[in-house]
Formats: C-alpha cells, sequence, structure tokens
C-alpha cells in the first residue's frame, strides 16, 4: 500500500509554474502601465497588477508616471505574470532584482491597492503606512485624493449625461461619414470625433481605450 502511495504522488502533475517574462522597459505610458521588449524583440505592454495609480488627469497622474519611471525605465526586470486584460497587456507584478515595483509604489504613496483585484493583502498594510506618513498622493488636500477608480467612474457618468444631451445634433448631422477615416487632427470638433469612434468604429481616436475619443477636444 505505501509503495502504490508513493507511486500515485509521484505520478499526481504537478501544479504549472507561474509565467515569468524578462524584459527591459522601454516605454512608461502612466503610472501603472508601461511597454517592455524581451530579448527576442518582442514588445509586452504591461498592466501592473493589484495596484491602481491616479488617471494622468487626476492630481499627482503625471508624479506617479514619474515615480514609476525613476523605477523601472531602462531597466531590466521581471514579470510575474499573472492575467491577460481585455485589452491584451500583460498583468504581472514586476521585480527589478530584488525590489517589488508594485509593493514599492504603493508603499510610496504613488499607488492605491487596488481592491477588486487584490491578492496580495500586505499592500493594504504598506497602503495605510504610506497615507499615515502622508507620503505621496496622500499629501495633497483630502478633496484630491479620490480614487481612480471612484475617479473612472464619476468621469464614466458624466460622458454618458453628455452623449445623451449632443446625441440629436450627431443624428441629425448629415455632414459625418465614416468614408474616410480621420485623425483627430482631422476633426471638425467633438461630435465628429464621437461619431467616428461610435458610428464607424475609428481605433484611432482612443488610444487609451476609455471611450473618449480625441481627449484633447472632448474633455
Amino acid at each position: 500500500m505505501r509503495h502504490l502511495l508513493a507511486f500515485l504522488l509521484l505520478a499526481a502533475p504537478l501544479p504549472a509554474a507561474a509565467e515569468t517574462i524578462d524584459c527591459r522597459v522601454v516605454g512608461i505610458s502612466d503610472g501603472d502601465t508601461f511597454t517592455c521588449l524581451t530579448s527576442a524583440k518582442q514588445q509586452v505592454k504591461v498592466r501592473m497588477a493589484e495596484i491602481d495609480t491616479p488617471e494622468k488627469a487626476q492630481p499627482y497622474g503625471t508624479r506617479a508616471r514619474q515615480a514609476l519611471s525613476d523605477l523601472i525605465f531602462g531597466k531590466n526586470v521581471t514579470l510575474n505574470v499573472q492575467d491577460r486584460d481585455r485589452y491584451g497587456r500583460t498583468v504581472a507584478r514586476v521585480h527589478v532584482g530584488s525590489t517589488d515595483v508594485n509593493a514599492e509604489m504603493v508603499r510610496t504613496g504613488a499607488a492605491w491597492a487596488y481592491r477588486d483585484y487584490l491578492k496580495d493583502k500586505s499592500l493594504l498594510n504598506l497602503e495605510t503606512t504610506a497615507k499615515h506618513f502622508k507620503r505621496g498622493l496622500w499629501s495633497l488636500p483630502l478633496a484630491e485624493q479620490q480614487a481612480p477608480w471612484d475617479w473612472r467612474k464619476a468621469k464614466r457618468t458624466g460622458r454618458n449625461q453628455q452623449t445623451a444631451a449632443v446625441q440629436p445634433s450627431l443624428s441629425s448631422s448629415a455632414s459625418f461619414s465614416c468614408s474616410v477615416t480621420k485623425s483627430c487632427r482631422q476633426m471638425s470638433g467633438c461630435a465628429e470625433a464621437r461619431f467616428q469612434l461610435r458610428q464607424c468604429g475609428n481605433p484611432r481616436i482612443d488610444g487609451d481605450g476609455d471611450g473618449t475619443p480625441c481627449e484633447a477636444i472632448c474633455r
């Protein structure tokens, strides 16, 4: 019986090892998104797992991007892959040597622990400590310490209301056409940009995939 049990244990399949990717960081999009290249010159778009940083239009958004850049830009990193998101980005914990970059962003007050996708509860403790010592974004006035997910939700709600307000002009306009796919610089205004995105499916004018085209004219 003991021999049989030993055989079964040896024969049982081992759990698959988590995927890791080694690459060099070549671009920083914002505080939690970047691009790197593998040794095979394969480009990998990375969304950092379990954290969320202020959006670029939020208070501290630019500084969060700079904080990430200071940690990883031009450096070799190891990605411990957790998932792929709906935009095709690799969702991962990121390490530079022994430094857990995701945790470091939270520890220094450059990022929030992302509650909806949190696996590592220690990030909550790091956030609490950063908040206590008013590090990074926690040094902002209380009114500006808005969680990025709440900020995005408020923006979506406002955008839906704005869309309802402009819908009659969109539907009644005969001057907009899908025959030519335009860039943002070629738009006559926000109404045409929205028409191009929603009616024509023009992906070029919504680079960050947030549903708002040509953000310079559709704020």
